[in-house]
């Protein structure tokens, strides 16, 4: 299993754990996109969380190099629509970010609604320009609606990665709390979001987001 959730009192707690680096591979997101079939259909609340100190290090990379280019973008594709889909989600989404969370990865937390990250040596941000990557543009349109303008350059075009205290100002995360305590906090989160888990929740969030949504969702049509 590379997904797996868990619903009560009407909150699914969905987790990554590939045993690894919780890579975004094809099976992935598979799995993520089952575990969130159910969280929308049972659940109020859905928690995001990753394995200890990995929330996410972004696509596989191993598959890249072995892969054709349809079998690439179907990955891309696959990836951007993951987010897509939490980021119009009209439910609250809460991230717990576990560990590092980078180029996917950190997309997938500009995807949900607070951002809860565990304090230390991890890091979180977008290094596809180390990697020779141009970014799709979901991976664009997500930093512009959601980062700091003030850091936008840094954090795409000059791929800075953030150690979490770092990342906090910049707008990857929304609060930084010890490791022992992140699933804690998001689980709290996802308490005090429950009494307002109602439509109206949904379309103010949708509308917020509606400039960036109008600018993706023709970039993932097959």
């Amino acid at each position: 299993m590379t997904a797996s959730v868990k619903i009560e009192n009407e909150i699914a707690v969905v987790i990554m754990d590939d045993g690894k680096a919780n890579a975004i591979s094809l099976t992935m997101v598979e799995a993520l996109n089952a575990a969130l079939d159910e969280a929308e259909a049972s659940a109020k609340v859905i928690v995001l969380a990753g394995r200890p100190e990995r929330f996410s290090a972004g696509f596989d990379l191993k598959f890249f190099a072995a892969a054709e280019p349809e079998q690439m973008r179907s990955l891309v594709v696959g990836g951007g629509k993951l987010a897509f889909r939490l980021f119009t989600s009209e439910k609250p989404v809460v991230i717990a970010c576990t560990g590092h969370a980078i180029a996917m990865g950190a997309f997938l937390l500009l995807a949900g609604d607070t951002r809860i990250a565990a304090r230390g040596a991890y890091k979180i941000g977008a290094n596809e320009t180390v990697n020779g990557m141009v970014l799709p543009a979901f991976g664009v349109e997500l930093p512009r609606a959601r980062l700091n303008p003030m850091y936008l350059t840094q954090a795409l075009a000059q791929a800075k990665l953030y150690a979490p205290d770092e990342a906090l100002p910049v707008g990857w995360v929304d609060q930084v709390v010890e490791p022992g305590e992140v699933m804690g906090a998001a689980m709290a989160e996802a308490e005090r979001l429950l009494p307002i888990a109602n439509f109206a929740y949904g379309r103010n969030k949708r509308m917020a987001r509606q400039p960036a949504i109008d600018l993706i969702a023709p970039t993932l049509e097959a």
